[in-house]
C-alpha cells in the first residue's frame, strides 16, 4: 500500500512539473476551417494586418505563424498550427502564452472559465469570422494535368509582394496594351503572368506580365518591354473565379493538391486572365486559368 501511494504521489508530482513548467501552452483551442492551409496562412497575415499593436511571422513553413498581440498590460502569444486533413478542410490547433501571467492562467484554468480563455476565444472566433468570409469571395477547381499554353510575347518586369500582384498588373495593363498597338504589334490573346521567382516564405513574387503577339518579322524596340517564346509545359492546372488580388489561392490549392498526390510541381505558376478587372462586374465570374508546372522525373 505505501509503495503505491510513493507511486501515485510520484506519477502526480511529475504531472504538475509538466503542466506548470513544461506545457508550453497556457491553452489551447481547435476549431476546423472549410478550405486549405495556404488560404488560412494568407488570410491570418490579411487579418492581422488590421489590427492594432499586432504582429505576426511565419515560421518553418506555411503551416505555422507565431501572432504576437499586446494588450494593456499582457502580451498574447498565438501559434497557428495548420494542418490540411483533406482537399476541403484543415484543422488550426492555436496554442496561446501570456508570459507575464502564465503560471496564473494554468492556475486558474481547470477550475474557472477566465477572462483569459474568453478573450482567447473571442479572438480566434474573430479570425474564423473573417475567414469565412473570404472563403466565400472565390472558388477554387482543380482540373488535374494538362500542358499549358505556348505563345510568343511582349511583356512587362516586375516585383513586388503577392498582396499587391494585381495592383502591378492593373498600372501596366493600360500601357502594355496601347503601346503595343501603337508600335503596329498585333495582339493574339489574353493577357498572362509568367512566374519567375516566388519567394513563398517572403510573400513576394517576381513576374513577366506579358500579352501574346504575333511575331512580325522585325520587333519595333520599346522601353520597357521585352520578347519571348513562352514555352508549355505539363502542369497541374486549376481553374480560379474571384479577385484577381487573391488569385494565388489557387496556387496553394494546387501546392496542396500535389502534395496529397506526391506529384513534385515547380512552383512558378502562370496565370491566365480572361476577364478586365476595369469593367467590373461580380468577381465570382472572373475566370483565371492557373497552371504550375510538374517536375519530370
Amino acid at each position: 500500500m505505501k509503495k503505491g501511494l510513493t507511486i501515485t504521489i510520484a506519477i502526480l508530482m511529475v504531472a504538475l512539473l509538466w503542466y506548470f513548467l513544461i506545457k508550453p501552452q497556457d491553452y489551447q483551442i481547435r476549431v476546423k476551417a472549410k478550405t486549405f492551409p495556404g488560404t488560412i496562412n494568407q488570410s491570418l497575415k490579411a487579418w492581422n494586418s488590421s489590427l492594432e499593436n499586432a504582429s505576426i511571422v511565419q515560421l518553418e513553413d506555411l503551416n505555422h505563424l507565431q501572432q504576437t498581440i499586446t494588450t494593456g498590460d499582457s502580451t498574447h502569444t498565438y501559434f497557428w498550427n495548420i494542418n490540411s486533413i483533406n482537399d476541403s478542410t484543415s484543422q488550426l490547433k492555436v496554442d496561446v502564452i501570456d508570459l507575464d501571467h502564465s503560471f496564473k492562467n494554468k492556475l486558474s484554468i481547470p477550475f474557472t472559465d477566465t477572462n483569459f480563455e474568453k478573450g482567447s476565444r473571442k479572438f480566434v472566433t474573430n479570425f474564423m469570422s473573417y475567414l469565412n468570409k473570404h472563403v466565400k469571395e472565390f472558388r477554387v477547381n482543380i482540373l488535374d494535368e494538362e500542358k499549358s499554353p505556348s505563345t510568343y510575347c511582349a511583356c512587362v518586369k516586375h516585383k513586388t509582394i503577392q498582396t499587391k500582384k494585381a495592383s502591378a498588373m492593373k498600372d501596366s495593363y493600360p500601357f502594355l496594351n496601347s503601346v503595343l498597338v501603337s508600335n503596329g504589334l498585333q495582339l493574339n490573346g489574353i493577357p498572362f503572368i509568367e512566374t519567375i521567382d516566388w519567394k513563398i516564405d517572403k510573400d513576394s513574387i517576381a513576374f513577366n506580365f506579358c500579352y501574346p503577339i504575333l511575331k512580325p518579322d522585325s520587333l519595333p524596340y520599346i522601353k520597357d518591354i521585352i520578347y519571348k517564346e513562352l514555352k508549355g509545359y505539363k502542369s497541374l492546372k486549376a481553374i480560379y473565379n474571384g479577385n484577381y488580388i487573391t488569385s494565388d489561392r489557387a496556387w496553394y490549392a494546387l501546392i496542396d493538391y500535389a502534395e496529397k498526390n506526391k506529384i513534385k510541381i515547380e512552383t512558378k505558376p502562370i496565370e491566365f486572365f480572361y476577364n478586365n478587372p476595369n469593367m467590373g462586374g461580380d468577381a465570382l465570374y472572373w475566370k483565371t486559368e492557373v497552371f504550375m508546372p510538374i517536375i519530370d522525373e
